[in-house]
Protein backbone atom coordinates (compact mmCIF):
# COMPACT_ATOMS: atom_id res chain seq x y z
CA UNK A 1 0.00 0.00 0.00
CA UNK A 2 1.18 3.58 -0.94
CA UNK A 3 1.83 5.78 1.69
CA UNK A 4 1.00 9.28 0.48
CA UNK A 5 -0.19 12.95 2.57
CA UNK A 6 -1.76 13.92 -0.09
CA UNK A 7 -4.41 11.09 -0.67
CA UNK A 8 -6.01 9.48 2.17
CA UNK A 9 -8.19 6.61 1.42
CA UNK A 10 -9.06 5.69 4.98
CA UNK A 11 -9.96 9.15 5.42
CA UNK A 12 -11.88 9.20 2.40
CA UNK A 13 -13.63 6.37 3.25
CA UNK A 14 -14.44 7.20 6.60
CA UNK A 15 -16.25 10.71 5.75
CA UNK A 16 -18.43 8.68 3.10
CA UNK A 17 -19.63 6.59 5.77
CA UNK A 18 -20.20 9.58 8.20
CA UNK A 19 -22.05 11.72 5.47
CA UNK A 20 -24.09 8.28 5.28
CA UNK A 21 -24.78 8.07 8.84
CA UNK A 22 -25.88 11.78 9.33
CA UNK A 23 -27.98 12.02 6.13
CA UNK A 24 -29.65 8.83 8.11
CA UNK A 25 -30.03 10.47 11.35
CA UNK A 26 -31.38 13.83 9.58
CA UNK A 27 -34.02 11.58 7.54
CA UNK A 28 -34.70 9.95 11.41
CA UNK A 29 -35.07 13.36 13.18
CA UNK A 30 -37.43 14.80 10.47
CA UNK A 31 -39.97 11.77 10.96
CA UNK A 32 -39.95 11.87 14.43
CA UNK A 33 -40.31 15.90 14.22
CA UNK A 34 -43.31 15.90 11.77
CA UNK A 35 -44.58 12.64 12.96
CA UNK A 36 -44.61 11.49 8.97
CA UNK A 37 -42.49 8.92 7.29
CA UNK A 38 -43.72 10.29 4.14
CA UNK A 39 -43.20 14.01 4.04
CA UNK A 40 -43.44 14.37 0.46
CA UNK A 41 -42.73 13.09 -3.07
CA UNK A 42 -39.03 12.25 -2.63
CA UNK A 43 -39.50 10.00 0.80
CA UNK A 44 -42.30 8.02 -1.69
CA UNK A 45 -42.94 9.35 -4.49
CA UNK A 46 -46.00 6.60 -4.97
CA UNK A 47 -47.57 6.40 -1.63
CA UNK A 48 -46.97 10.24 -1.62
CA UNK A 49 -49.42 10.44 -4.32
CA UNK A 50 -52.07 7.84 -3.10
CA UNK A 51 -52.05 9.65 0.24
CA UNK A 52 -52.41 13.03 -1.53
CA UNK A 53 -55.88 11.41 -3.47
CA UNK A 54 -57.09 9.97 -0.24
CA UNK A 55 -56.30 13.47 1.49
CA UNK A 56 -58.77 14.80 -1.52
CA UNK A 57 -61.80 12.07 -0.58
CA UNK A 58 -61.43 13.63 2.91
CA UNK A 59 -61.77 16.70 2.01
CA UNK A 60 -64.53 16.13 -0.07
CA UNK A 61 -66.76 14.37 2.28
CA UNK A 62 -66.14 17.06 4.81
CA UNK A 63 -68.01 19.19 2.54
CA UNK A 64 -70.15 16.14 2.22
CA UNK A 65 -70.76 15.93 6.19
CA UNK A 66 -71.25 19.98 5.97
CA UNK A 67 -74.21 19.91 3.70
CA UNK A 68 -75.83 17.49 5.28
CA UNK A 69 -75.22 18.71 8.80
CA UNK A 70 -77.34 21.97 6.86
CA UNK A 71 -80.02 19.57 5.58
CA UNK A 72 -80.70 17.74 9.16
CA UNK A 73 -81.36 21.18 10.48
CA UNK A 74 -83.55 22.24 7.89
CA UNK A 75 -85.67 19.37 7.98
CA UNK A 76 -85.71 19.77 11.91
CA UNK A 77 -86.93 23.11 11.86
CA UNK A 78 -89.42 21.81 9.44
CA UNK A 79 -90.01 18.80 11.78
CA UNK A 80 -90.59 20.96 14.88
CA UNK A 81 -92.91 22.95 13.56
CA UNK A 82 -95.12 20.72 12.26
CA UNK A 83 -95.26 19.22 15.40
CA UNK A 84 -96.36 22.29 17.19
CA UNK A 85 -99.19 23.03 14.11
CA UNK A 86 -100.18 19.15 15.10
CA UNK A 87 -100.90 20.44 18.69
CA UNK A 88 -102.31 23.44 17.76
CA UNK A 89 -104.84 21.42 15.34
CA UNK A 90 -105.88 19.29 18.33
CA UNK A 91 -106.54 22.49 20.00
CA UNK A 92 -108.44 23.72 17.23
CA UNK A 93 -110.66 20.60 17.44
CA UNK A 94 -111.19 20.63 20.79
CA UNK A 95 -112.80 24.27 20.38
CA UNK A 96 -114.71 22.87 16.88
CA UNK A 97 -116.16 19.70 19.09
CA UNK A 98 -117.38 22.12 21.94
CA UNK A 99 -118.91 25.15 19.67
CA UNK A 100 -120.72 22.19 17.80
CA UNK A 101 -122.89 21.59 20.95
CA UNK A 102 -126.73 22.95 19.96
CA UNK A 103 -127.94 25.35 22.50
CA UNK A 104 -124.96 27.78 23.22
CA UNK A 105 -125.40 31.42 23.37
CA UNK A 106 -123.73 33.72 21.30
CA UNK A 107 -121.27 34.95 23.65
CA UNK A 108 -120.08 31.61 23.95
CA UNK A 109 -119.63 31.06 20.02
CA UNK A 110 -117.97 34.23 20.17
CA UNK A 111 -114.85 33.24 23.06
CA UNK A 112 -114.59 29.94 21.30
CA UNK A 113 -114.37 31.72 17.68
CA UNK A 114 -111.99 34.00 18.99
CA UNK A 115 -109.43 31.21 20.40
CA UNK A 116 -110.28 29.10 17.62
CA UNK A 117 -109.23 32.36 15.53
CA UNK A 118 -106.27 32.54 17.99
CA UNK A 119 -104.60 29.78 17.31
CA UNK A 120 -105.06 29.52 13.21
CA UNK A 121 -103.21 32.87 13.28
CA UNK A 122 -100.72 30.52 15.51
CA UNK A 123 -100.38 28.47 12.90
CA UNK A 124 -99.64 31.06 10.61
CA UNK A 125 -96.96 32.55 12.14
CA UNK A 126 -95.26 29.41 12.97
CA UNK A 127 -95.56 28.21 9.23
CA UNK A 128 -93.89 31.60 8.39
CA UNK A 129 -90.70 31.58 11.04
CA UNK A 130 -90.13 27.55 10.31
CA UNK A 131 -86.72 28.16 7.80
CA UNK A 132 -83.30 27.97 8.43
CA UNK A 133 -80.40 29.13 6.39
CA UNK A 134 -83.62 30.77 4.48
CA UNK A 135 -84.93 27.24 3.54
CA UNK A 136 -88.84 26.68 4.58
CA UNK A 137 -90.30 23.28 3.78
CA UNK A 138 -93.58 24.14 4.99
CA UNK A 139 -94.58 27.23 3.61
CA UNK A 140 -96.80 27.28 0.57
CA UNK A 141 -94.48 29.08 -2.06
CA UNK A 142 -91.45 26.24 -0.51
CA UNK A 143 -90.05 23.78 -2.75
CA UNK A 144 -88.00 20.34 -2.95
CA UNK A 145 -84.81 20.28 -1.00
CA UNK A 146 -82.11 18.46 -2.37
CA UNK A 147 -79.33 17.48 0.40
CA UNK A 148 -75.78 16.68 -1.02
CA UNK A 149 -74.99 13.24 0.41
CA UNK A 150 -71.90 12.11 -1.39
CA UNK A 151 -69.14 13.19 -3.26
CA UNK A 152 -70.17 12.26 -6.72
CA UNK A 153 -72.59 14.41 -6.52
CA UNK A 154 -75.62 12.33 -5.43
CA UNK A 155 -78.28 14.11 -3.32
CA UNK A 156 -81.12 13.20 -1.18
CA UNK A 157 -84.35 14.86 -2.16
CA UNK A 158 -86.89 16.12 0.60
CA UNK A 159 -90.30 16.69 0.07
CA UNK A 160 -92.15 19.96 0.77
CA UNK A 161 -94.90 19.46 2.57
CA UNK A 162 -97.14 22.79 2.55
CA UNK A 163 -99.01 22.48 6.09
CA UNK A 164 -99.88 26.09 6.11
CA UNK A 165 -103.75 27.34 7.17
CA UNK A 166 -105.01 27.85 3.35
CA UNK A 167 -103.20 24.54 1.78
CA UNK A 168 -104.58 22.49 4.83
CA UNK A 169 -108.04 24.13 4.20
CA UNK A 170 -108.64 25.91 7.52
CA UNK A 171 -107.98 29.55 6.75
CA UNK A 172 -112.09 30.19 6.28
CA UNK A 173 -113.51 27.59 9.22
CA UNK A 174 -115.07 29.46 11.75
CA UNK A 175 -117.15 28.89 15.19
CA UNK A 176 -120.27 30.97 14.60
CA UNK A 177 -123.04 28.49 15.18
CA UNK A 178 -123.10 25.04 16.20
CA UNK A 179 -124.03 23.95 12.22
CA UNK A 180 -120.58 25.99 11.05
CA UNK A 181 -119.00 24.58 13.74
CA UNK A 182 -119.41 20.86 12.27
CA UNK A 183 -118.00 21.89 9.02
CA UNK A 184 -115.51 23.56 10.74
CA UNK A 185 -114.77 20.44 13.04
CA UNK A 186 -114.69 17.96 9.28
CA UNK A 187 -111.93 20.91 8.09
CA UNK A 188 -109.68 20.57 11.36
CA UNK A 189 -109.90 16.68 11.37
CA UNK A 190 -108.37 16.06 7.83
CA UNK A 191 -106.15 18.90 8.41
CA UNK A 192 -104.97 16.71 11.19
CA UNK A 193 -103.95 13.65 9.35
CA UNK A 194 -102.84 16.07 6.45
CA UNK A 195 -100.31 17.46 9.07
CA UNK A 196 -99.30 13.98 10.62
CA UNK A 197 -98.82 12.27 7.00
CA UNK A 198 -96.92 15.64 6.01
CA UNK A 199 -94.46 15.10 9.42
CA UNK A 200 -94.11 11.31 8.55
CA UNK A 201 -92.63 12.08 5.08
CA UNK A 202 -90.26 15.05 6.35
CA UNK A 203 -89.60 12.03 9.34
CA UNK A 204 -88.49 9.20 6.80
CA UNK A 205 -86.41 11.96 4.67
CA UNK A 206 -84.82 13.42 7.92
CA UNK A 207 -83.94 9.45 9.16
CA UNK A 208 -82.76 8.80 5.26
CA UNK A 209 -79.88 11.87 5.86
CA UNK A 210 -79.31 11.04 9.59
CA UNK A 211 -78.17 7.56 8.07
CA UNK A 212 -76.06 9.30 5.20
CA UNK A 213 -74.42 11.21 7.90
CA UNK A 214 -73.48 8.30 9.89
CA UNK A 215 -71.94 6.44 7.27
CA UNK A 216 -70.09 9.36 5.58
CA UNK A 217 -68.52 9.87 9.28
CA UNK A 218 -67.39 6.55 9.46
CA UNK A 219 -66.01 6.61 6.14
CA UNK A 220 -64.01 9.38 6.78
CA UNK A 221 -62.33 7.80 9.39
CA UNK A 222 -61.44 4.88 7.60
CA UNK A 223 -59.72 6.86 5.05
CA UNK A 224 -58.17 9.15 7.60
CA UNK A 225 -56.89 5.33 9.48
CA UNK A 226 -55.57 4.41 5.88
CA UNK A 227 -53.98 7.54 5.03
CA UNK A 228 -51.81 7.49 8.20
CA UNK A 229 -51.03 3.68 8.07
CA UNK A 230 -49.59 4.76 4.67
CA UNK A 231 -47.41 8.32 5.64
CA UNK A 232 -47.62 7.85 9.74
CA UNK A 233 -44.25 7.61 10.92
CA UNK A 234 -43.82 4.77 13.76
CA UNK A 235 -42.17 6.76 16.50
CA UNK A 236 -41.10 3.31 18.62
CA UNK A 237 -38.79 2.35 15.43
CA UNK A 238 -37.93 5.61 14.60
CA UNK A 239 -36.82 6.38 18.10
CA UNK A 240 -34.37 3.14 18.07
CA UNK A 241 -33.15 4.03 14.86
CA UNK A 242 -32.26 7.66 16.39
CA UNK A 243 -30.27 5.97 19.22
CA UNK A 244 -28.50 3.32 16.53
CA UNK A 245 -27.83 6.33 14.40
CA UNK A 246 -26.30 8.35 17.08
CA UNK A 247 -23.63 5.65 17.91
CA UNK A 248 -22.75 5.12 14.53
CA UNK A 249 -21.94 8.78 14.48
CA UNK A 250 -19.69 9.00 17.47
CA UNK A 251 -17.99 6.06 16.15
CA UNK A 252 -17.97 7.38 12.51
CA UNK A 253 -16.17 10.51 14.10
CA UNK A 254 -14.12 9.08 16.29
CA UNK A 255 -12.95 6.49 12.72
CA UNK A 256 -12.74 9.76 10.59
CA UNK A 257 -10.07 10.59 13.20
CA UNK A 258 -8.34 7.72 13.16
CA UNK A 259 -7.98 8.02 9.62
CA UNK A 260 -6.53 11.87 9.44
CA UNK A 261 -3.79 10.95 12.03
CA UNK A 262 -2.76 8.29 9.75
CA UNK A 263 -0.34 9.94 7.37
CA UNK A 264 1.61 11.23 10.92
CA UNK A 265 2.76 7.93 10.98
CA UNK A 266 4.90 8.91 7.60
CA UNK A 267 7.09 12.09 10.04
CA UNK A 268 9.09 8.87 11.34
CA UNK A 269 10.26 7.74 8.30
CA UNK A 270 12.29 10.67 7.77
CA UNK A 271 13.25 10.38 11.58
Amino acid sequence: MVMSVNTNAGAMIALQSLNKTNSGLEQTQLRITTGLKVGGPKDDAATFAIAQNMRGDIAGMSAVKTNLALGQSIVNVAIDAGKAIADLLTEMKAKAVQASQEGLDTDSYTALNEEFTSLRSQIQSIVQTADFNGKNLIDSGSSNLKVLSTVDGSTITVTKQSIDATTLAIHTAALSSATVAATALTAISQAIIDVSNALASLGSSAKRIDIQADFTGKLQDILKQGVGNLVDADLAQESASLQALQIKQQLGVQALAIANAGPQSILALFQ
